[in-house]
């Protein structure tokens, strides 16, 4: 099996790099490009045997399975000029969700899946997001569930919870990172801690507790209610999250799904598909 990428940047990245230490593909199996190459070199640079490409049109001759990870407005044009290139014996995989499976099996004659990474897939944990385009094979399904797995738990999705899953797999480490930095940054405010001191105690509590919820010792309702003796002190602290965010993910959710349906809507403007293209 070997893979394509086009596009080097953070998520294109963490995916060659993962599947590389993971085991699950040896470099040498692995074509990448960028719109800027050094992007690309830097990479070969970690991992000397990675093949790099001046060319979208040279890793696309290469892979069995090709990794589309530009930005999502570029997606169009970029099939639109490399059409003729692509087999339908190949499967392409999106890592975007404003773009659906659908919207890309309207243009491409081949195999075609979305596979949302998750920056924790960096360390060979977390999720990812799949889903099938309608005429993708058993055998590409198969292919892809097991490459996936090899630095994730991966999760099938339907197209009516992209965007919330990806809320809470994708962007959820940005979204919790920034509490647990705010939480750091006041307790050095309010108190004699050094900040070195407060990330240290605030990163292992983020890795202990991970742990707890992996190993199923705790749910995270049982965790709280395990945490939070009543009449203690933590069950104070609770009182101020509740009543100071206790609605701010309603808010979250809300901004970033109206983000998304703008982003959807530019997108399908250009997936309009022309008779010339069919």
């Amino acid at each position: 099996m070997k893979l394509g990428f086009i596009g080097t940047g953070n998520m294109g990245s963490i995916l060659v790099s993962s599947f590389i230490e993971s085991a699950a593909v040896q470099p040498s199996r692995i074509m990448v490009t960028n719109r800027t190459l050094s992007k690309a070199e830097a990479l070969q640079a970690v991992h000397p045997k990675l093949r790099v490409a001046a060319a979208a049109e040279d890793v696309i001759r290469f892979a069995d399975i090709l990794f589309i990870c530009v930005k999502p407005h570029q997606f169009f044009d970029l099939l639109c000029e490399n059409k003729k290139h692509i087999s339908k014996h190949q499967l392409v995989v999106s890592i975007t969700s404003p773009i659906s499976c659908e919207q890309i099996e309207n243009l491409l004659d081949c195999n075609v899946a979305r596979a949302i990474p998750s920056i924790t897939n960096r360390a060979l944990s977390g999720t990812s997001l799949i889903t099938f385009g309608s005429r993708c094979h058993t055998e590409y399904q198969e292919k892809l569930l097991s490459l996936m797995s090899s630095i994730s738990k991966p999760v099938i999705i339907g197209e009516n919870v992209t965007r919330i899953s990806s809320d809470i797999a994708s962007c959820g480490p940005a979204f919790i990172g920034f509490l647990v930095q705010c939480f750091v940054d006041s307790a050095v405010k309010k108190t004699d801690l050094t900040k070195n001191e407060a990330t240290l105690l605030a990163s292992e509590m983020i890795i202990g507790m991970g742990k707890l919820l992996e190993n199923e010792v705790f749910s995270l309702p049982s965790l709280i209610e395990k945490v939070c003796v009543k009449g203690g002190i933590t069950g104070e602290g609770i009182k101020i999250l509740n009543e100071d965010a206790g609605e701010v993910f309603d808010r979250v959710i809300a901004r970033t799904h109206e983000k998304y349906y703008e982003e959807c809507e530019k997108i399908s403007e250009k997936f309009v598909v022309k008779e010339e293209l069919k």
